[in-house]
């Protein structure tokens, strides 16, 4: 069997060199032996000496590697929108099975390709694409397809998982856990796709359309990231101070980067923003750049999948699990890819209507009466208070509130109004409350 392979940077140098120092255990476990017969690349230049392949087998031409007649399966690891998405459905229109780590894409333009793989009778694999060496699209896609899945709460980024852990361990500055995530390798010199939670966001679109049997595109999910700026509906978000950390640890709980998909009776909800979390919970003890992902299903009960959740050789195990598979599909004469995948076909709720609980920071004048203002004005908008704790400031106080269970739009509509009164200097953070 024959693989043309899309991209060698760090995850496709390891998927060479792992199928080149286990080929005899993959032909074993596939049946037949599986070779690379060609490796896209942007350059050619490049020493790629410490790789076991001729140097001959490299090209620039990713297209014409693809329509390769001899070319069964094609791995696609070389990320972005396009070209990747012109190869991938031109292999699967020819039949050819296709596995990627692709996640922007498979967000953006899964209905499109899914159609291509169908017309083609091939498979599209993508387990590495959402949580690297973490088992858990497969379980998704087939483990507990004939259980109903109502939850899914997990931690899909390493970057933002290391530098929250650090801001909570060492009581750093969300700059500086940044500026040691950077200089370990963890985030890029444009750390945005991460600390603004774009990559969470693409992984939780893909979760959540596996596990509730819908499609749920990338601008679906609400996004809110780790450092001020805007969220994808447009508010400004204040981002994870040093002063959340400590009021998360005085009240039990840990900030975590949070990806949430939830089923509903009147539909699906898909979120990724930071949260607090019970300190108890089992996510608040993954720490560092390691992933989590918690799934609730109804027969099944609560499972909880673990692992890292990036990395060349980590993603690269993944890949070679998903070519295994397919490669015996091809043995086989069959395809496993579920033409059924979106047949539930349930709306995606926006975030006005996402219910949980929320913590609130204000400052505020250190006078009689302002507490019965505070609260009069969240019971206004129907929100009911668990807790509220009053610290003084001289002739200032800030009070801490947590909520029970309202509507997002309940509490936001609070928020605005909090900040127009005149005993309230300002609301310092809005975070939600999560696992409990």
């Amino acid at each position: 069997m024959k693989l043309a392979l899309l991209g060698c940077g760090n995850v496709g140098s390891e998927v060479v060199r792992l199928m080149r120092t286990r080929e005899d255990e993959l032909a074993a476990r596939i049946g037949e032996p599986i070779e690379i017969v060609g490796i896209a690349v942007r350059r050619l230049d490049r020493d790629r000496s410490h790789l076991p392949v001729d140097k001959a087998m490299f090209t620039t031409d990713a297209l014409g590697l693809v329509k390769r007649e001899d070319v069964d399966i094609v791995v696609e690891v070389a990320g972005g929108i396009e070209p990747a998405r012109t190869w991938i459905t031109t292999a699967l229109g020819a039949g050819k099975s296709v596995v990627t780590a692709n996640k922007a894409l498979l967000a953006e333009d899964m209905p499109a390709l899914a159609a291509a793989a169908k017309t083609g009778g091939a498979d599209l694999y993508y387990e590495a694409a959402a949580a690297a060496a973490i088992p858990l699209m497969r379980p998704l896609r087939e483990s507990l397809h004939g259980d109903t899945i109502n939850r899914v709460l997990g931690i899909v980024n390493g970057t933002t998982n290391y530098i929250l852990s650090q801001m909570t361990q060492t009581g750093a500055s969300f700059e500086e856990a940044l500026s040691e995530a950077t200089a370990l390798g963890y985030a890029e010199a444009d750390p945005s796709a991460d600390v603004d939670n774009y990559d969470a966001a693409a992984k939780a679109a893909l979760i959540a359309s596996l596990a509730f049997h819908t499609q749920v595109d990338l601008d679906q999910v609400y996004r809110a990231g780790l450092r001020a700026g805007q969220s994808s509906t447009g508010e400004w978000t204040k981002g994870v101070s040093a002063a959340d950390i400590a009021s998360a640890a005085a009240e039990g709980r840990v900030v975590k980067p949070l990806c949430i998909a939830t089923r509903e009776a009147d539909g699906v909800s898909v979120r990724v923003h930071p949260a607090m979390i019970p300190a108890t919970h089992p996510l608040a003890n993954v720490n560092g750049a390691y992933n989590a992902v918690f799934v609730e299903a109804e027969s099944a009960g609560r499972l909880m999948f673990y692992g890292a959740g990036a990395g060349g050789t980590e993603t690269a195990s993944a890949v070679l699990g998903d070519i295994v598979a397919v490669a015996r599909n091809k043995r086989g004469g069959i395809t496993a890819f579920p033409p059924e995948a979106a047949y539930q076909d349930l709306p995606v709720k926006p975030i006005d209507e996402a219910r949980t609980r929320y913590h609130v920071s204000l400052d505020v004048v250190d006078e009689p009466g302002v507490l019965a203002r505070v609260a009069a004005t969240f019971a206004h908008h129907g929100v009911s208070l668990a807790t509220v704790h009053q610290s003084g400031r001289g002739d200032d106080a800030q009070l801490v509130v947590v909520t029970h269970t309202a509507a997002d739009k309940q509490l936001s509509d609070t928020v605005k109004e909090l900040s127009q009164l005149t005993s309230v200097h300002q609301v310092t953070s809005v975070m939600r409350v999560e696992g409990e």
